[in-house]
């Protein structure tokens, strides 16, 4: 369907919500322009300040994403690029829209964007609808009976679960708008900037898009999913979902994954891993500086390496040459796939902070750097886990010993040959560490926080947030 240059028209804008199908705010543009005899005209906006800190991978997967839902749309996604708070109140007045719609963003970042983005619009007299959020229960809806936020998962998942969730709704259809051209193709729109730390696209991402999404689910669903509390944790097989890219970019809704779970064994177990998504949301949500800041009291006192020989160590541990096959085989599939198993990247982790003693902040930029599922409140909440300076009851303590892990996880060294196949040979170097040792240092500078500290825990309490919508 074509509009004319002169017609008006309501804005859809996309962001971390790149579907068609069970999208709220999509649904909400296309009732409020036909209550007003106008069409809507879906808009991205690549931000430059997203795209000054996203890596090589998210930027080619989010090109690939973009260029699927163009399609869904019938090539009338208008891209264009710049600071959202000039672009989309500019693009508004270009198509004379009263309303931008947009799903919530429930990120410090993204929170900070839309309130520079509602002045303007309000000044102009349009205004800008949030309408629901990438979570199926928004980040601070989920609280205690005195109305503070959990601080423990096992606390928030039963409250998340007894809260429920909408089921998904259906599918909204969006007319074409063929006058308003586009900044330049989906590639062109997000490339033009260098990774953080590497400009390299890895060689095997997965397939970017709503329809890649859905199949990724449908084989989740009908395969593994029956015995995912079985094998999640062994990298060698395909045992999990490898849902997470599409969730991070909204090509498929937590909702739409929930509402297709069937009563099997492996059920209870996936949905849990669900819920620690929307935990560690929730966290950031009520701690805007978890993001880089160690949340543990204790943990902020710990003593990092720092100079010329923890940069070394760093970078042998980032190209997967520590002399550790299991760290080593995770770091060079997150290398070739611009991801690495859950299993792998907590022992990856627990090694860099716990043997090697470097900041965890390092690892949570290189993971985000590298990741195609990259998504601060995960990632870096996932790392201060492992690093025991988050919410845990246990912190610290938690030591994984990379060479137990891979005769526990890895026994017949599948996942170890497919990505360090010299692992064995004269080829492979030797451990760049001795971990007992190690681990006994990791734990002797933790006892040193907790008395600099002067306290373990938690830091200070927060009030409340009202939850996001």
């Amino acid at each position: 369907m074509s509009r004319s240059g002169d017609a008006k028209a309501e804005v859809m804008w996309f962001r971390r919500d790149l579907r068609v199908a069970d999208h709220p705010a999509l649904a909400a543009a296309v009732a409020g322009a036909a209550d007003l005899g106008r069409p809507v005209v879906p808009l991205f906006v690549a931000d430059d300040r997203i795209l000054a800190g996203a890596g090589a991978n998210r930027r080619a997967f989010l090109a690939g994403s973009l260029a699927e839902l163009d399609r869904s749309l019938e090539g009338s996604l208008v891209l264009r690029r710049g600071r959202p708070e000039e672009v989309v109140p500019a693009f508004a007045a270009e198509v004379g829209a009263t309303t931008v719609f947009a799903t919530g963003d429930c990120t410090p970042y993204g929170r900070r964007r839309d309130a520079r983005v509602r002045s303007p619009l309000e000044a102009a007299g349009r205004g800008l609808a949030l309408v629901g959020s990438p979570y199926a229960v928004s980040p601070g809806r989920v609280v205690g009976r005195s109305g503070a936020p959990y601080q423990v998962f096992t606390a928030f998942a039963r409250a998340w679960a007894a809260h429920g969730w909408p089921p998904p709704v259906p599918a909204a259809t969006v007319g074409r708008w063929t006058t308003r051209p586009s900044d330049s193709t989906p590639a062109e729109v997000v490339s033009g900037l260098p990774g953080p730390r590497t400009g390299l696209v890895s060689p095997h991402l997965p397939e970017p898009g709503e329809g890649a999404a859905r199949r990724a689910l449908e084989r989740f669903v009908g395969g593994p999913l029956a015995a995912y509390g079985a094998q999640r944790d062994q990298p060698a097989v395909e045992g999990t979902s490898r849902l997470s890219p599409y969730l991070r970019f909204g090509s498929l809704h937590p909702r739409q994954v929930l509402d297709l779970l069937p009563d099997t064994p492996g059920t209870a177990t996936f949905r849990s891993e669900l819920a620690w998504r929307e935990f560690y949301a929730d966290v950031l949500w009520h701690h805007p500086r978890s993001a880089w800041e160690s949340l543990n009291a204790t943990g902020a006192m710990l003593r990092w390496d720092e100079g010329p020989e923890a940069d070394e160590r760093f970078r042998r541990w980032t190209e997967g040459t520590t002399g550790f096959p299991l760290v080593d085989a995770g770091m060079r599939q997150l290398a070739s796939e611009g991801w690495m198993h859950n299993r792998v990247r907590m022992v990856a982790a627990s090694f860099l902070v716990k043997d090697l003693h470097l900041d965890w902040r390092r690892g949570a930029r290189w993971f985000l750097d590298r990741l195609v599922d990259g998504d601060v409140a995960s990632n870096n909440h996932g790392w201060q886990w492992v690093a025991g300076t988050g919410t845990d009851a246990a912190p610290f303590h938690r030591i994984f010993n990379p060479t137990v892990q891979r005769e526990r996880f890895d026994p017949d060294g599948a996942y170890v040959g497919r990505y360090v196949p010299e692992a064995g040979s004269s080829a492979y170097p030797d451990p760049m560490v001795d971990h007992g040792a190690e681990r006994l240092e990791a734990l002797s500078r933790w006892t040193d926080a907790k008395l600099a500290a002067g306290e373990a825990g938690l830091g200070p309490a927060v009030p409340p947030r009202p939850g996001c919508r």
